[in-house]
């Protein structure tokens, strides 16, 4: 690698170069932790030496030779065209120039001769035109308004987060400097000979070729760049910067970024972490290695031998405008059904309810560039991910290791699959392989009734909330009534008020036990089948306690649909439902009383509808 070295102080390095942002950097993102931990290092220096020499009558361009040098770090720089480019070190070079904004403001109000020198440190003359050194082409009304001293608060920052922030650093290091020189010019103008002649940095010049290693390598004070940062990097520093600006590369990264960004902060490493794991992870250690070094691991053998992204140009190219554009467009899509439902792609969103991230890493695996069964994917491969889900948990089967497993081994079976069929075989067999393993039987099907007999209040309680809701929209959808509640609700609303909890139908009382012959186990065994639970809302659940079961059906009323399913007048003139009932072969019938006949009853029912919704 071909790297230049060079010393030197702020003077210098604001005097005849205008350094221009690189494609790939960063915007401006320090905040004032970073900026005032910067000032604090510079003032600790500069007040022990400025103790020393304030009482010297020498002249402050020789007495400063005997200030200390204080190093400040180092940043990056490679040539291009003629033009030179801040690789590393932007935030902090940028920061230096808002110090010297403000050093020029209090050295016009302290009307010192140093006005005109601080300013060429800013911004260097071509006619009547400025050129800021640091050159934030986008954001330039802003840096003008600053230099000018415009009030900040009236400064439009409308052209984005640098200039944001800019103006916000301003604000922090105006006041730091207005208490450590304000009313003080002799100290002031200690600071500024000081700032510009013996702060010093070291400047790397490097071959085009080597800045995405160096800008992996090298990171700025404070403020770490995060891995999709580095990528960037990695990938468009391979790339000519005339084909980025024709290609508009740079554009279509940080859009698609930004796009995923606004739905979960830094959402886009969950993409790529997911997007490395469909593609490439063959077991869960395996996908160990896709993690949050993922601008790492894009880069190892198996990924490499067929991305070809290192040192590759042309691949890198390609890979931005397929993959990169279709699979983030994919997962943007994905993204959107997750939040909100959508009645074409309800399963994703169920999947939400139920935490089961795994769906993105599947769909993502089993697409392939502008696939044309994508749709059907997303819908099939959602479904499953469900489906499998609850039917482990409703059979007593669900390990979340033999789960996270499980997904791995699919992903791996389905990746690039157009084969429908053959995708529900797949799950199907795991589903089946992983009852049997847990169950310690040979299953030949994947539901039966042994196996959910006996499910009930150890499940999950997310899984049970998510259980009932699906339920409750079966039955609504099935007897044209809307949902009284909407799912999110009924599922993650858990407050003590509004929030929806499980009821046990048979309370603990004398009269429950007796009807099963005062065996307590037994009575307890049997009632916390799921056959025996309802969700009700805080307050209705508050309210029916430990009630006996006549006086609990009453409150039943005007709650859920599946509750009301137990009351006689239910049934009353209802077409819909007993349309619902005939259709699906539904035993539905009002309980007067309720003992073990009944909850075997209810048991059976809800066994009968897992077999439709799953």
């Amino acid at each position: 690698m071909d790297v230049a070295p060079e010393k030197q102080n702020i003077e210098n390095l604001f005097s005849n170069t205008k350094y221009y942002i690189d494609f790939y950097q960063r915007q401006y993102k320090w905040n004032e932790e970073p900026v005032k931990r910067l000032l604090d290092d510079i003032f600790y220096k500069f007040n022990v030496e400025f103790e020393r020499f304030k009482d010297n009558d020498t002249e402050l361009d020789k007495l400063v030779q005997k200030y200390s040098w204080y190093y400040l770090n180092t940043y990056v720089t490679n040539s291009v065209d003629g033009k030179i480019y801040i690789v590393d070190g932007q935030q902090r070079l940028t920061t230096l120039t808002l110090i010297l904004m403000k050093l020029r403001h209090l050295a016009l109000d302290f009307q010192s001769e140093i006005d005109d020198w601080i300013s060429t440190k800013i911004v260097g003359l071509s006619g009547f035109k400025k050129d800021f050194w640091m050159n934030h082409e986008q954001h330039k009304s802003a840096m003008k308004e600053l230099y000018d001293g415009v009030n900040p608060n009236d400064i439009n920052t409308s052209s984005g987060v640098t200039a944001v922030n800019m103006v916000k650093n301003y604000k922090a290091i105006s006041n730091y400097l207005n208490r450590e020189l304000e009313e003080q010019q002799h100290k002031f103008e200690h600071f500024t000979f000081y700032f510009l002649k013996r702060l010093v940095l070291i400047n790397l010049n490097v071959e085009q070729t080597d800045v995405p290693m160096v800008f992996e390598v090298i990171n700025d004070r404070g403020v770490r760049l995060k891995p999709y940062e580095i990528l960037k990097g990695k990938l468009l520093g391979q790339i000519d910067k005339e084909e980025l600006e024709e290609l508009n590369l740079n554009e279509l990264w940080d859009g698609q970024i930004n796009r995923i960004n606004t739905f979960y902060d830094d959402g886009i490493d969950e993409f790529f972490i997911y997007y490395l794991r469909g593609k490439f992870a063959k077991t869960t250690n395996d996908s160990r290695k896709y993690d949050k070094n993922y601008h790492r691991t894009i880069f190892i053998d198996e990924v490499e031998q067929k991305l070809e992204l290192n040192h590759n140009s042309k691949s890198v190219k390609k890979f931005l405008q397929s993959d990169f554009r279709y699979y983030t467009n994919l997962y943007l899509k994905l993204l959107s059904y997750y939040d909100e439902e959508n009645e074409d792609f309800m399963h994703v969103y169920y999947n939400n309810l139920t935490d089961m991230d795994g769906q993105f890493m599947l769909i993502l695996s089993a697409c392939k560039i502008d696939d044309e069964l994508e749709d059907e994917k997303i819908k099939l491969i959602s479904y499953h991910v469900d489906r499998l889900y609850s039917l482990l948990q409703l059979q007593k089967s669900y390990d979340s290791n033999d789960f996270n497993e499980a997904m791995y081994e699919i992903s791996r079976q389905i990746r690039n699959k157009d084969d429908l069929d053959e995708i529900t075989t797949i799950f199907n067999r795991i589903l089946i392989d992983i009852i049997s393993e847990n169950r310690g039987l040979n299953a030949t099907h994947s539901l039966s009734y042994s196996l959910f007999r006996e499910t009930g209040n150890e499940l999950n309680k997310r899984f049970k909330r998510y259980f009932f809701a699906r339920i409750e929209k079966f039955i609504a959808d099935n007897t044209n009534l809307n949902m009284k509640h909407t799912l999110y609700d009924l599922v993650k609303n858990t407050g003590s008020v509004n929030g929806f909890h499980i009821e046990h139908i048979l309370s603990m009382n004398a009269e429950n036990l007796l009807l099963f012959d005062n065996d307590e186990e037994k009575f307890e065994r049997e009632r916390n089948r799921i056959g025996g639970l309802l969700l009700l809302k805080g307050r209705d659940n508050i309210s029916s306690s430990n009630e006996p079961y006549t006086n609990k059906l009453k409150s039943y009323s005007n709650t859920l649909y599946w509750n009301e399913t137990l009351r006689e007048d239910n049934y009353h003139s209802k077409l819909d439902f007993k349309s619902m009932m005939v259709n699906n072969d539904l035993a539905f019938e009002p309980m007067n009383s309720f003992g073990q006949e009944e909850l075997e009853k209810r048991q059976k029912l809800l066994f009968e509808i897992v077999k439709i919704i799953w």
